[in-house]
């Protein structure tokens, strides 16, 4: 199959960009890696994506230990929606696009067309794979550190609401004597490993809030935050 890929060795520019240079140079190979750009038989293991399954969990505990320390007073609902604004698809996205990963990419003809290298998604998954090949290389200290120098400016600049959407709605909603806001899941779409769910939120006396995420946790929340937006319950 045929692949687009960037000139052997032109990685070190990435690894300057990550500050860790790998000792198993196969691991980076292997995190940058897209099904499309393998044989069948090899994309579900030489592929990013079990990367991107164990770079995930890295990613949230290393970030978890990161507000621990950053937050002392803070209680528990803050710490998780803050850490549930640094791990979500746009925040990893923006993280690959300060590294340009997109240039590094190893993908199939067809998904490159299709714009691969500049897809949210794809770029977030990535980013997490390239965590876990650091932790894998490395071990987690190292892997936390790349963590702290790419998350923590966006950890103490972050601006928005402290509380979930959804909780919000729906106490907006009581106050407004309605009843409890009801979630519908209106389609799901995408292959088993990156799926795309779209949700509709109703509530009494208002238009429903429709919005679209990698999980219908995500998809519930942005939903639920289309209406708080707006009603004017949250501003811009």
């Amino acid at each position: 199959m045929n692949a687009k890929k960037v000139k052997k060795g032109s990685d070190a520019a990435l690894e300057a960009r990550i500050g860790y240079e790998f000792k198993d140079k196969t691991l980076l190979d292997r995190a940058l890696s897209h099904a499309s750009a393998l044989p069948a038989n090899k994309a579900p293991l030489k592929s990013y994506q079990r990367l991107e399954f164990l770079g995930d969990r890295v990613l949230g505990l290393a970030v978890a230990t990161m507000l621990e320390k950053a937050f002392p007073e803070a209680e528990e609902g803050e710490l998780a929606r803050r850490l549930n604004q640094l791990v979500k698809r746009e925040t990893c996205a923006q993280v690959a696009n300060e590294l340009k990963v997109g240039e590094h990419m190893r993908l199939g003809e067809a998904e490159a067309q299709s714009g691969g290298r500049k897809k949210a998604a794809l770029l977030s998954d990535m980013c997490e794979s390239i965590i876990a090949a650091i932790y894998l290389d490395a071990g987690y200290e190292v892997a936390a550190d790349f963590v702290e120098r790419f998350f923590k400016k966006r950890m103490l600049s972050y601006k928005g609401p402290l509380r979930d959407a959804k909780t919000t709605l729906q106490e907006w909603a009581q106050s407004k004597g309605r009843p409890t806001p009801t979630y519908e899941l209106v389609e799901r779409t995408g292959p088993d490993h990156a799926p795309n769910f779209t949700i509709k939120v109703m509530v009494v006396g208002v238009d429903p809030g429709v919005a679209a995420g990698a999980s219908k946790r995500i998809a519930e929340q942005a939903a639920a935050e289309a209406i708080l937006r707006r009603e004017g319950v949250w501003s811009e």
